[in-house]
């Protein structure tokens, strides 16, 4: 098994870096100005702008 990399509100911050929101199917769904977030590990994620988006680090969150 993998590491998880999308996240919920709510969600402990598993390392430190720069977080940004993404769609539920994030390749398939562009978001316009997404929120982003620098977090430390053992934070927890802040609440999202819409219930259907997660957070996933920015280094991570590329559209394919």
């Amino acid at each position: 098994m993998g590491e998880k990399t999308e996240f919920v509100p709510g969600d402990k911050v598993p390392n430190d870096g720069v977080y940004m929101e993404v769609g539920e199917k994030s390749f398939h769904t562009e978001i316009q100005n997404p929120q982003q977030v620098t977090l430390e590990r053992g934070d927890s994620f802040p609440e999202t702008t819409n219930h259907n988006r997660k957070w996933k680090k920015k280094t991570k969150a590329r559209v394919h």
